[in-house]
């Protein structure tokens, strides 16, 4: 059973996504702040975490990024913030979406179900390795290697990067890699690819990897073979 985690300092918001979550099948614990969540994924090992941004002692933003020292489990923001620039932010810091209050919890369901189809459809490419030039991917573990050590990428990251590395030598527009990594139409534009591409490139850099993430201007990406 799926067990997600959902951090809002407002009771009401809890109560209403617990309801739902726990119809859907899945196991559900609640915070009011985000003081104890750490301690708590050591323990239990949540699949998904909800995080509203604004909160007291840390904001979402901040546990986000303490989340993922040590963790790429999928996040989801939830926010009464509507600025663009915010929704950038927190898929910057590593979240995977990002709703604005108030939403339809029949919506963020949906967009929980995507996350986890995801997640499932990667693990079942039926090759278990997949290698591209230096790195390597283990797709039953969802792990990215290049000579022996890890290349830590976020969920959308990997689901990116896999996606290139399945179809190397393919262009594809910036709206046809938005409806694949997030399987709806999201409210944002292409700057939200332009900036996982940013960081996945950043990340093969830091691990110094032959392999290239083009642009074709005008278009959009390509994994050159």
């Amino acid at each position: 059973m799926k067990h997600i985690f959902v951090v809002d300092d407002e009771k009401n918001i809890r109560d209403i996504l617990q309801k739902y979550i726990e119809n859907e099948g899945y196991k559900v614990t609640l915070f009011s702040d985000g003081r104890q969540v750490f301690q708590e994924m050591l323990r239990l090992k949540p699949d998904l975490l909800i995080i509203d941004i604004m909160m007291p002692h840390i904001d979402g933003l901040e546990l986000c990024k303490e989340i993922r020292k040590q963790s790429e489990t999928p996040i989801i923001f939830v926010s009464a913030r509507d600025d663009e620039f915010d929704r950038i932010l927190g898929l910057e810091l590593g979240g995977d979406d990002y709703l604005t209050k108030p939403f339809s919890p029949r919506e963020l369901m949906v967009r929980i179900r995507n996350i986890f189809k995801r997640m499932e459809k990667n693990t079942a490419v039926q090759q278990q390795l997949v290698n591209i030039r230096d790195v390597n991917i283990d797709t039953n573990r969802r792990y990215i290697e290049k000579d022996g050590q890890e290349i830590k990428l976020t969920t959308r990251e990997y689901d990116l990067f896999l996606f290139f590395a399945c179809n190397k030598g393919k262009p594809y527009t910036r709206e046809e890699l938005l409806e694949y990594i997030w399987g709806y139409e999201f409210s944002g534009d292409g700057r939200l690819i332009d900036d996982l591409v940013k960081r996945v490139r950043k990340k093969l850099e830091m691990h110094k990897s032959s392999v290239e993430l083009s642009t074709i201007w005008g278009y959009g990406y390509r994994l050159d073979d």
